[in-house]
C-alpha cells in the first residue's frame, strides 16, 4: 500500500504517520502580546483526503472544543487515511472573552473571506482560511445555541447537495436541516471554493453536555469511516430515517411571566399542541403556546423568566415527525424517504431572532 507524503505547513514537514501542533501568528494585542491560532495536524500513514474539525468560530460557542479534545485523543496518525486538521478555537478573543463577538464587535462568521491588512475579524477569518480550509475538501463546524438556550444535535447542509446529504446522514445527528448559505460566513466561502461544509449545532453557550459532546465525537468519527480514513463503522448500515427539514418556525411568549415547558428539545409535536404555559408572578392569567407546524423541537429556552415575545421554540417543520427514526435499509432509502417538500429558507442564529 502507498504511503502518504509528508505534510508541509506552517513551515514544519509533518512525516506520514505522525501529528504535530502549529500555530499561525494573528496579530498584537493591546497587551502588545502575541496571538496565534491553533491547530493540531494528524497526518496518516496512508494517503486520503483533507478534514478539518473546527470549533468555536463564535467564542462562547464551546461544545465544539470539548468534542476536538476528544477526537485528538481518538485519532492515531498512524491508523489514519489523509489528514485531519483540528482547531479547537477559532475564534480565540471571544473564546476569552466569553463573548460570540471579536473585540471589535464583529462576527467572525461574517467577515469571510477576509484580508491580510483588515479588520481583526478579516485578519483572522483570512488566516483561519488561507492555512485550514483552504488546504481540505470537507469542513466540520461546530456551534451552540446562544447563552440560556439549547439546541438539539443538529446538522445543517447547503441545500441541494446530494453529498452532503449523504455524509450528514453518516454523522447520524437526530436532526438534518438544509437552507441558503449567507453571505460572509464560512459556509458560504467555503461551497465557493469547492470545498464541503457540514455544520453541527448543539448544546447550549458557554456549557458543556453529553448528548452534544458525544454526538459530535461520534459523528465525526462515522464521517471519517465513511470517507475510508479510519476503520470503524460508519453506521449506515442500519440507519433511522433522521428528522430532514428545509423550513424551522420560532413560536414566542403570548405574555411576559415565567414559563412552564412542556416540551422539549427532541420532542415531535403536532399543530396545535401545547409547548408551554405562562403566567404571571402569581401565576394568575396562564396563556398557552402552541405549535403552528407538525415537526420536531430542535431548540428551546432555558430560561423560565420572560418577556412578551420573546422566542422560547424552534420548531423544524416535517410532516411525519412520528417517522423519525424508523430503520430502513439503505442510505438510497433514506435519502429518498426523508426528501423535504418545498425551497429552503435561510436559517437565522438565535442571537438575531431575539
Amino acid at each position: 500500500m502507498d504511503a502518504a507524503e509528508p505534510f508541509i505547513i506552517a513551515g514544519e514537514t509533518i512525516p506520514p504517520g505522525t501529528q504535530a501542533d502549529v500555530a499561525f501568528p494573528v496579530t498584537t494585542m493591546a497587551t502588545g502580546t502575541a496571538s496565534s491560532l491553533a491547530v493540531r495536524v494528524l497526518h496518516g500513514a496512508r494517503p486520503g483526503p483533507a478534514v478539518f474539525v473546527s470549533a468555536a468560530i463564535h467564542g462562547d460557542e464551546i461544545i465544539g472544543t470539548a468534542v476536538i479534545q476528544r477526537l485528538a485523543r481518538a485519532l492515531r496518525p498512524e491508523a489514519l487515511a489523509g489528514t485531519v486538521l483540528l482547531v479547537p478555537v477559532a475564534n480565540i478573543f471571544g473564546f476569552i472573552t466569553h463573548s460570540r463577538y471579536l473585540p471589535d464587535r464583529r462576527d467572525l462568521n461574517r467577515s469571510f473571506p477576509g484580508s491580510a491588512g483588515g479588520s481583526l475579524a478579516g485578519q483572522l477569518a483570512h488566516i483561519f482560511y488561507r492555512e485550514v480550509v483552504g488546504r481540505c475538501s470537507l469542513g466540520i463546524d461546530i456551534h451552540s445555541a446562544a447563552i440560556h438556550r439549547y439546541n438539539l444535535p443538529q446538522i445543517r447542509i447547503a441545500a441541494g447537495n446530494r453529498k452532503l446529504v449523504e455524509l450528514a446522514m453518516a454523522f447520524g445527528a437526530p436532526v438534518i436541516m438544509e437552507s441558503p448559505l449567507r453571505e460572509g460566513s464560512l459556509r458560504d466561502l467555503a461551497q465557493k471554493q469547492g470545498v464541503d461544509m457540514l455544520l453541527m449545532e448543539a448544546g447550549e453557550a458557554l456549557r458543556f453536555d453529553r448528548l452534544s459532546i458525544e454526538t459530535g465525537v461520534e459523528g465525526v468519527e462515522r464521517v471519517l469511516a465513511h470517507m475510508g480514513m479510519i476503520e470503524a463503522d460508519d453506521g449506515l448500515s442500519a440507519v433511522g430515517i433522521p428528522a430532514r427539514a428545509n423550513r424551522s418556525v420560532w413560536v414566542r411568549a403570548p405574555r411576559g411571566g415565567v414559563v412552564q415547558m412542556v416540551r422539549q428539545s427532541g420532542d415531535p409535536v403536532r399543530k396545535g399542541e401545547v409547548l408551554a404555559s405562562v403566567s404571571g408572578l402569581f401565576g394568575e392569567a396562564a396563556q398557552d403556546m402552541v405549535s403552528p407546524v407538525d415537526g420536531i423541537i430542535i431548540g428551546h429556552a432555558t430560561l423560565p423568566v420572560v418577556h412578551q415575545g420573546d422566542a422560547l421554540f424552534h420548531v423544524a417543520a416535517i410532516a411525519h415527525p412520528e417517522r423519525v427514526g424508523a430503520q430502513i435499509d439503505s442510505i438510497t432509502e433514506a435519502i429518498l424517504a426523508s426528501e423535504p417538500e418545498g425551497s429552503a429558507e435561510r436559517l437565522l442564529d438565535e442571537d438575531e431572532v431575539v
